[in-house]
């Protein structure tokens, strides 16, 4: 009987040790693969990082510092535009007067006191139209000399005016007039001033009809010796006024009536304006004598 023999192979021979070695190659590859991805994603941050820091360093630095000759150009053409649009822009007393000129009303009796010092017999004063009724305020030693009173309104109408309303203590009266013009614009009525406002009084001195003059509040609270007896609590201003002034508007830079101009300082007993006048403050006037409420 054959025996069965069987080759023997060497534990070293190469067929049979191909094998193994591929199964420790893969091995090693794959053990390779994280490494690899990982030294990948580093190389990726780094080329980030890098490109970041190149952005930065290249980027528009923004405008250069101003110089002083810069500066000083930029403040000089700041003060070029302010100063045309200030011309370009009505000055205040041009805005005053149009304001309250439609609302301006000319006094006249036969015979009266229109002198704002009250010095004199004149018969001329001014008003102001102060609602929609034609109501005109007016100082009262304006139309308390006797006589018939005429007003005569900006556009030129006359009417024969009566006192509706009078209080002796502000020296303030309220005309109601017997007819109307065709369009009647009443003035607007402000608030109390201080010690420094602009104010311009607005009237018919030496019968030089809608003058405008300007000044500032002097003072507030004075109590002045007229023709009206002792008025208190008046508004004090620079602002030139004469015989014919009384009973006009005192107005503030906004267009509104802040006072009715009812005397002037008259040292030596003078007529004319010496540099002080006073007015009643709007809201003493407007409701004194049961007129017209502020």
């Amino acid at each position: 009987m054959a025996r069965a023999v069987l080759p023997l192979v060497a534990a070293d021979d190469p067929a049979d040790a191909a094998p193994a070695e591929g199964a420790a190659t893969g091995r090693v590859r794959r053990r390779l693969r994280p490494a690899l991805l990982l030294v990948v994603l580093v190389v990726l941050v780094v080329l980030v990082v890098v490109a970041a820091l190149a952005w930065w360093l290249l980027r528009d630095p923004g405008p250069a510092p101003l110089s002083r000759a810069d500066v000083a150009r930029t403040v000089a053409e700041g003060l070029a535009a302010a100063q045309a649009e200030q011309r370009a822009a009505p000055p205040d007393a041009a805005v005053v007067y149009g304001t309250i000129v439609p609302s301006l009303v000319t006094v006249t009796t036969g015979r009266g006191a229109g002198d704002p010092g009250g010095q004199d017999d004149g018969s001329l004063g001014t008003g102001t139209v102060v609602n929609a009724d034609g109501s005109v305020l007016t100082a009262l030693h304006v139309v308390s000399g006797g006589g018939p009173i005429t007003v005569r309104f900006a556009d030129g109408t006359r009417a024969t005016a009566t006192v509706a309303e009078k209080d002796p203590s502000k020296d303030i009266a309220v005309l109601a007039v017997d007819r109307l013009p065709e369009v009647v614009v009443p003035a607007v009525l402000g608030g109390g001033v201080q010690v420094g406002d602009a104010v311009y009084p607005v009237g018919n001195p030496f019968g030089l009809e809608r003058t405008l003059t300007a000044g500032v509040v002097s003072a507030t609270g004075r109590t002045v010796r007229s023709q009206a007896g002792t008025v208190e609590d008046l508004i004090q201003f620079d602002a030139a006024v004469n015989p014919g002034s009384s009973g006009g508007p005192l107005v503030n830079r906004d267009g509104q009536v802040v006072g009715v101009v009812t005397a002037l300082a008259n040292p030596g007993k003078q007529s004319f304006f010496v540099g002080i006048g006073f007015a009643v403050p709007i809201a003493n006037a407007g409701g004194a004598a049961g007129g017209p409420a502020i």
